[in-house]
């Protein structure tokens, strides 16, 4: 196998991927199970980076591009003969976000995993930095992801530079009510609680 991957090629196993998964009978039960997932959606660093972020009416859009992700990462695992450093792919914020709410359905992507045969790739300790949103605009996610699927979603596809800068403007909004750390640490007051 050849250590040099094409986009194209990875493309075109991810569509694969993700019609194999979408045609599962318990597809919809996972649509389902992450749109109701909204209330356990809290973080500080990632769905606020989308500009007038709303967890219900986002949900759909974040669920297609994560689906999408994950089948592009998944095509990569199994191009690499199973390197989980080089399919996990650089991603945006919003979308590596959204797949932990994604893959907190263990049990439901666990069956579809064992019908289809096909595993659901993510790995948060083979990130960049444990921090996502290393994403940027025409590296290899994005010319994979483009002849998957087309252009991304630009709500979603925050470039690395932009959430950084946006991080920034919530750090400051967030330490004035005492979370500071990007979110690793708060010490709001108990009067306020």
């Amino acid at each position: 196998m050849s250590t040099l991957i094409q986009p194209e090629a990875v493309a075109s196993r991810a569509r694969d991927v993700l019609a194999t998964w979408q045609a599962d009978a318990e597809w919809t039960r996972l649509w389902t199970s992450c749109a109701q997932y909204t209330s356990d959606w809290d973080d500080f660093y990632g769905y606020p980076t989308i500009p007038d972020y709303d967890a219900v009416a986002d949900a759909p859009g974040l669920f297609t591009e994560t689906t999408r992700v994950l089948a592009l990462k998944t095509a990569m695992y199994e191009l690499t003969g199973g390197d989980e450093k080089r399919a996990e792919l650089a991603q945006p914020v919003p979308v590596d976000v959204m797949s932990h709410a994604l893959t907190a359905q263990f049990t439901v992507l666990s069956r579809i995993q064992d019908r289809t045969g096909i595993r659901f790739v993510h790995a948060t300790d083979m990130e960049d930095g444990f921090a996502g949103g290393t994403w940027r605009p025409g590296d290899f996610t994005h010319q994979a992801y483009r002849a998957a699927f087309g252009p991304v979603n630009e709500r979603y596809w925050i470039d690395a530079e932009e959430t950084e800068r946006r991080r920034q403007v919530l750090d400051e909004v967030y330490a004035r009510i005492g979370v500071t750390e990007r979110g690793r640490k708060a010490a709001i007051p108990a009067a306020a609680a």
